[in-house]
């Protein structure tokens, strides 16, 4: 059995090998029917319009060799791309703020210390793409400069762009648009999104959300490192990159879609919990398994579990909950 998986992961201990290769060649077949259909749809072109068929095809997945060029189009970051040409390589040559560098050095050998390609041996080592991409952005960003959870969220996008400028592109259109306000200093945007959370869970699963209540759980506890890494470390890569995939052409509210999946579908597990530090455990238990890893069925699910979910509702409760936090001080 292979210890490194494709993406450069190497395999914990635990590992269930059996269960994996019965999903993937499962999988294997879904994967080579979806390629077909992606070649046909991009008939070697470098551009999409957005359209029902391509949002069809997306949340059925996109096959590996296009994820990069379909995550640049759908998300912006091309039209981007082209318009500053020379942009990134300029915020790399030019003067450079000290803390800021500090900040990203020191977050370095922390980043994926599981990934054969990050380790310092490795040739090329993606420590230094990832150093010159998080650079740039603080540069280029510097209401949010750099904080932590942004050095997994760039490793990704290397791992699957292979380009350092793309990589700088995707992390703009994630900051930039597609989450809002998540990685500023104060952070308002994601204490935002995860009280809307709470208020989500108790409109389609009330029972968990009397439980949090109960035992004064707060919901930062339990899904702050959901929001700040985009499911990374929490969920298997493969179900992790089906979800961005959404995330790029959807935005935002995919999360919450996740999220209430994994919260509706261990309901009765959850409610199972006593305690405080039971109902942390439950948390953690419940991002493990064959249903997250299953990405296929998974992400059919995330689509039908939760119910209708607007973008309008969602931005209704993201103002309601954040007049609360800022009434809060």
């Amino acid at each position: 059995f292979c210890r490194v998986d494709p993406y450069g992961f190497e395999r914990p201990e635990d590992f269930d090998y059996a269960s994996y290769e019965a999903f993937f060649s499962r999988y294997l077949v879904v994967l080579t029917r979806r390629a077909i259909k992606w070649s046909k749809l991009l008939k070697g072109k470098n551009s999409i319009q957005k359209s029902l068929k391509v949002k069809r095809y997306i949340r059925k997945g996109i096959p590996n060799e296009h994820r990069a060029l379909v995550w640049m189009i759908v998300s912006g970051a091309q039209t981007n791309m082209e318009q500053n040409p020379g942009y990134y390589h300029r915020l790399l040559e030019g003067e450079k703020n000290g803390k800021l560098i500090e900040a990203i050095k020191t977050d370095m050998n922390r980043t994926f210390p599981d990934n054969v390609k990050f380790r310092k041996t490795a040739d090329p080592c993606l420590q230094h793409t990832l150093y010159n991409v998080l650079v740039a952005y603080g540069h280029h960003n510097k209401a949010v400069g750099y904080c932590q959870g942004m050095n997994f969220i760039a490793g990704y996008l290397i791992l699957i762009t292979k380009n350092e400028e793309e990589s700088f592109w995707l992390l703009d259109a994630l900051i930039g648009r597609i989450l809002p306000d998540y990685y500023s200093p104060a952070m308002l945007g994601l204490k935002t999104d995860q009280e809307v959370l709470g208020e989500l869970v108790k409109m389609k699963v009330p029972a968990v959300a009397e439980l949090m209540e109960r035992h004064g759980v707060m919901w930062t506890l339990v899904v702050s490192r959901w929001f700040i890494c985009l499911f990374i470390d929490i969920l298997p890569v493969e179900t992790v990159l089906r979800i961005w995939d959404c995330l790029f052409y959807e935005g935002s509210k995919i999360i919450f879609r996740v999220a209430l999946t994994l919260i509706k579908q261990h309901q009765a597990f959850i409610l199972e919990a006593t305690n405080f530090p039971d109902i942390c455990e439950k948390f953690k238990q419940i991002t493990k398994g064959t249903f997250v890893t299953e990405c296929h069925s998974f992400m059919q699910k995330i689509f039908t579990d939760p119910g209708s979910l607007s973008m309008a509702t969602i931005n209704k409760l993201r103002e309601t909950c954040r007049e609360k936090l800022l009434s809060q001080g």
